[in-house]
């Protein structure tokens, strides 16, 4: 038999990586003589004949060998052994047994079995097929049972693709999974042809309603018009394209009975007045079954049994699921219009018959989908009860069930927009943005500007949403001061994220004070006079605005009052502001706010020394911040995650934060994440002892001037630079830069009740003064530090008076301060910080956790000093930068470094390096930092 050559390369496939791995290993496997099976499962439309042809064409490629392949034809499901036939057909060759003889006299799974042994003796045989779930039962049976028989030394390789595994238990199977994002998105880049013009809400809208699914992605977005893709005309509802697999997921339901047909589209109408995702009410489904005439024992067997409705419906509690969102549609879709509305009607009827303020609305958007044209009447009704309690995601789709129904295209606009803003409001910002593209040119008097911007806000460039803010605030100001009062606020925080002072005030300025209650006018007076350099007045206002949050339930209020605490440094004070926020938040709503009440929060409890509880609450507002689609909280968030790993580590884990925090604030010009990620990043080459690479980072944030650090942020990162300054050796060459920072620090310090400021400010005094001033500034920070608490801030000052008595060469004075530090970093987790304590220690002749020196590694003969030396001379070090990141002399450093050479046999620096990157060093180094993350 000669090698195939039917099977065509396919296109690139995106977001399957992994699968082609997999698929790769068991084709090299072939290639050694090996055989396998493997299936390859997914619901229609993601990917499994793609895979299969790729996997044949490189099969093809790579080795020449041939390749039996076969896709499965629905219609011939009940000839026997057609699919075997039409497999054997595909054979390049002749074959020991003739296609033909199968059809018409069968085959037994050992026969065939046998055959692709015989074959695959001549040369290693892949075979593909493809959905075999519709292949006829016996060919099913036989292929399962050769399929399970080929392994090692076989020189057969089966892959199959199929819906499920059910046919093919006992093989290995391989289940697809939607596309992620960014995969999605660079399909639809290649299915746009990388179009720049494609609008924003509109690429977000084909994601969404693709679901990852690629072969469905193709459908919507081959249907648009270039006009619509660009976003110039308004896209059609719903989105067209799809039915090819819509079709294909019902096909799977072809052989189910009328009644269970029947349940299966009351089961998919009744979702439509549900939440996305939360199924329907199995009480209602048994009361909606009984009224259309099907049977109790019907009911139970379907709805309670999953081989009732072939695995379409699954039960969880009081609920019923779909097995995928796509069969739902997929059963509506194939439903006669006409009995698609008599389930509604009946579903409509049975719940307005319930409670009047409970089953109102659910039964409206019932009416709504039997709708068979525009009610401006129904609209009307819908529009009235998509209100409080209701959550917002359901007035969100009972509103754009009242745009639909509209008549007037006005009223219409006003209503899409109101659904975009109840979308927002329940965190699903994919949806706001899709509602506000059908809103058209209306404008709806400033409510369509007003929601654009807000979505802006937490995901979008600040500076457009500042703009579109303060515009919305224009509109709205004749006849809706509530929102306008949100519009202006809105506006003032997009500017302070971009770090704009000047605009900032203007927005805040702009608050009309007669809309403004007490609490609110006083924030925005203290704000303002704050920022205009009124500190004295601007606290004092700021001061009662906190003070009425003691009696505040209201959540944006509440975040108000955290903000005025940050502000005024009373850091204990923003933390519980920013938990009653939080759990107001958390049992009102809105759903959006919930990333932006974690961040803050996390952020006070950061200035606060509570790095482990900052770390906590970062890290669910991330995940809500990627749930709710807010990218520029989530940068935020990776900030304060940054700072929170630059104390207690890795280092690894605050850079990846760091990086990501950046990634995100750069094009959408979030100056106070970057700036927080930045000092993080500082931070933690402080701790790891690189004070010359901190410096260089921190300069540029907390010089004055534009292009600099964050206004709000920059002084909390002054301690730090001087620190890095001071430790680098660079005091003198920083010195008119150096003395600005410390001034303003100074000044800084007379104007906030920050309780750790004046301990860092004698800190920062103590490491500029002569040697002889030095021990009385640290004794006065230890002062500060005992009257202020938190263990981090005092255990740097110890640390760094420990450094200084070493210096100084009063090595057993200097274990006191070090071995206090020490235990104070890892009472509070600051494992990066007490890896550096333990390494001074050390070097001031205490054995604390030392490296173990119980391996092969080339460094285990050598002192704990030699080994730091060592280290940092491989990684590219000088002796006087050695020295200064040791604290000791470059005399020291030539005389220890001497004895490393003779102690390793090297000659050279460059020798060294190598030897280390070897693994003898590595490997040590690692159980050094395994023991610091243990700490």
């Amino acid at each position: 038999m000669t090698p195939s050559t039917t099977v065509h390369s396919p296109l690139r496939l995106y977001g399957r990586s992994g699968e082609l791995a997999i698929l790769e290993t068991l084709l090299g496997k072939l290639r050694t003589g090996d055989g396998g099976a493997l299936v390859l499962t997914a619901p229609p439309g993601l990917g499994r004949t793609a895979l299969l042809r790729q996997a044949a064409a490189h099969y093809l490629r790579g080795h020449g060998g041939p390749v039996l392949y076969a896709s499965a034809a629905p219609t011939e499901q009940r000839l026997p052994y057609s699919g075997l036939h039409a497999l054997l057909c595909s054979a390049p060759g002749p074959l020991p047994l003739a296609p033909d003889t199968v059809l018409s006299s069968g085959i037994t799974p050992g026969a065939l079995l046998g055959l692709l042994r015989a074959l695959g003796a001549e040369q290693p045989l892949l075979v593909c097929v493809d959905d075999a779930h519709l292949w006829d039962p016996d060919s099913r049976a036989a292929l399962g049972f050769a399929a399970r028989r080929l392994g090692a030394g076989s020189r057969v390789a089966v892959v199959i693709g199929a819906a499920d595994e059910t046919a093919f238990a006992g093989l290995p199977a391989l289940r697809l999974g939607p596309l992620d994002d960014d995969a999605a998105t660079a399909l639809l880049d290649r299915l746009t042809d990388g179009a720049a013009d494609v609008d924003p809400v509109v690429r977000s809208e084909l994601l969404r309603e693709a679901a990852g699914n690629p072969r469905l992605l193709a459908g919507l977005a081959g249907r648009l018009t270039p006009g619509q893709l660009a976003g110039r005309t308004a896209l059609p509802y719903p989105l067209p394209g799809g039915e090819s697999v819509l079709d294909a997921h019902a096909a799977h339901l072809d052989g189910l009975s009328c009644d269970t047909h029947t349940l299966l589209l009351l089961a998919a109408a009744a979702e439509e007045h549900e939440p996305d995702g939360a199924g329907s009410d199995a009480a209602l489904l048994l009361r909606a079954g009984a009224r259309a005439g099907l049977s109790a024992s019907h009911l139970d067997r379907v709805l309670f049994a999953p081989a009732g409705s072939a695995g379409a419906l699954q039960r969880a509690g009081s609920r019923v699921h779909f097995s995928h969102p796509l069969l739902r549609r997929a059963v509506l879709h194939r439903a006669p219009p006409g009995r698609r509305r008599a389930v509604h009607e009946l579903l409509a009827g049975l719940l307005g018959g319930g409670e009047p303020d409970r089953a109102r609305l659910p039964a409206l958007v019932q009416k709504a989908c039997a709708s068979t044209g525009p009610d401006a009447g129904l609209a009307e009704q819908l529009e009235r009860a998509a209100t409080a309690p209701r959550p917002h995601g359901e007035r969100s789709a009972a509103l754009a069930r009242a745009a639909a129904l509209s008549t007037d295209d006005a009223l219409r606009a006003v209503r899409f927009t109101a659904a975009a803003e109840q979308a927002r409001l329940a965190g699903d910002t994919g949806r706001a943005r899709a509602m506000l593209a059908r809103v058209g040119p209306h404008l709806a008097e400033g409510a369509a500007p007003y929601v654009r911007g807000m979505l802006a806000l937490r995901d979008g460039p600040v500076a457009d949403a500042r703009e579109a803010l303060l515009a919305a605030a224009e509109l709205l100001a004749p006849h809706d001061p509530r929102r306008t009062l949100d519009a202006l606020f809105g506006a003032a925080e997009a500017a302070w994220a971009m770090g704009d002072a000047i605009a900032y005030l203007d927005a805040m300025n702009r608050v009309p004070v007669a809309a403004a209650d007490r609490p609110t006018a006083q924030y925005r007076a203290g704000m303002c006079a704050v920022l205009a350099g009124h500190p004295d007045r601007g606290h004092a206002l700021l001061r009662c605005c906190l003070d009425s949050a003691a009696r505040a339930e209201d959540a944006g209020e509440l975040l108000r009052a955290g903000a005025c605490a940050l502000v005024l440094g009373e850091v204990d004070a923003a933390c519980r502001a920013g938990a009653r926020a939080l759990a107001v938040v958390r049992t009102r709503g809105p759903e959006a706010l919930l990333p932006h009440a974690l961040e803050q929060l996390a952020y006070a409890e950061l200035r606060s020394g509570q790095h482990a509880r900052a770390r906590a609450h970062a890290l669910e507002g991330l995940h809500a911040a990627r749930r709710t689609g807010q990218r520029n909280s989530a940068a935020h968030l990776h900030a304060v995650l940054a700072l929170a790993a630059s104390v207690e580590g890795p280092a690894e884990a605050c850079a990846a934060h760091a990086d990501a925090a950046l990634t995100g604030a750069g094009p959408h010009g979030l100056a106070q994440a970057a700036t927080l990620a930045t000092w993080a990043v500082a931070r933690a080459d402080l701790a790891a002892g690189r004070p010359g690479e901190a410096a260089a980072r921190l300069g540029p944030l907390v010089r004055p001037g534009p292009g600099t650090g964050h206004f709000a942020t920059r002084m909390l990162a002054v301690p730090c630079y001087v620190e890095a300054v001071v430790l680098s050796g660079r005091a003198h060459e920083a010195g008119g830069e150096l003395a600005v920072a410390v001034q303003e620090f100074t000044l800084w310090t007379t104007r906030t009740t920050d309780p750790q400021v004046p301990a860092q400010l004698a800190r920062c005094r103590a490491l500029l003064a002569p040697a002889e001033e030095a021990a009385a500034r640290y004794e006065e920070a230890l002062a500060h530090h005992d009257r202020a608490g938190g263990d981090f801030e005092r255990a740097r000052t110890r640390l760094l008076q420990g450094q200084l008595l070493r210096r100084l060469r009063r090595t057993r004075e200097a274990r006191g301060p070090l071995r206090d530090a020490l235990v104070a970093f890892e009472r509070c987790s600051a494992r990066a910080w007490a890896g550096r304590a333990a390494g001074e220690l050390r070097a001031a002749g205490e054995a604390v956790d030392a490296p173990d020196r119980s391996g092969p590694g080339p460094l285990a003969a050598l002192t704990p000093q030699q080994q730091r030396i060592a280290r940092c001379v491989a990684e590219g070090a000088t002796n006087r930068e050695v020295a200064v990141r040791l604290s000791v002399s470059p005399r020291t450093v030539d005389h220890h470094l001497r004895n490393v050479f003779a102690a390793l046999g090297v000659r050279s620096r460059t020798e060294l390096a190598r030897l280390l990157d070897r693994g003898g060093g590595a490997r040590l180094q690692d159980r050094d930092e395994k023991k610091r993350a243990d700490l």
